[in-house]
């Protein structure tokens, strides 16, 4: 019995060790060190830029930040950030419908008179994989 729970453990220690992947976010542009930045990791379209998956947030050095999602399993996803220029948690806009704070998505995507698309900000992560993404305000 003692061996049937050991290999069990390891059958499924091993399972969960294997599809974890790392996303390193590097954001680039902010015009000043104020606020900080607030980053969002989204795992389904249908909850694209309402429910994040995770997020994360970083102070600015140097006009640049980088965050680092860990544990990520094999699967699609698709990253926003903004920069949280008051600090207040949440992204301002302008008379309800445009950010009047600076905003970047993975995959350089952009709105055009909407927001950025799923289809155009998602990518793929799997294998043990460090995807290292550079994103731009």
């Amino acid at each position: 019995m003692h061996t049937v729970l050991t290999f069990l453990a390891l059958l499924i220690a091993g399972m969960v060790a294997q599809a974890q992947n790392t996303i390193e976010v590097t954001i680039t542009k902010f015009k000043n060190n104020d606020g900080s930045v607030r980053v969002g990791l989204y795992d389904d379209k249908g909850k694209w830029l309402d429910n994040t998956y995770k997020s994360l947030s970083s102070t600015i050095e140097n006009q640049e930040a980088t965050v680092i999602f860990t544990d990520v399993p094999d699967g699609v996803y698709a990253i926003s950030c903004y920069h949280d220029k008051d600090d207040n948690g949440q992204l301002n806009m302008f008379m309800g419908t445009f950010p009047s704070e600076p905003y970047g998505c993975s995959n350089g995507a952009r709105g055009f008179f909407g927001p950025p698309t799923w289809e155009d900000a998602h990518f793929e992560v799997n294998d043990q994989e460090t995807r290292k993404l550079d994103i731009r305000l």
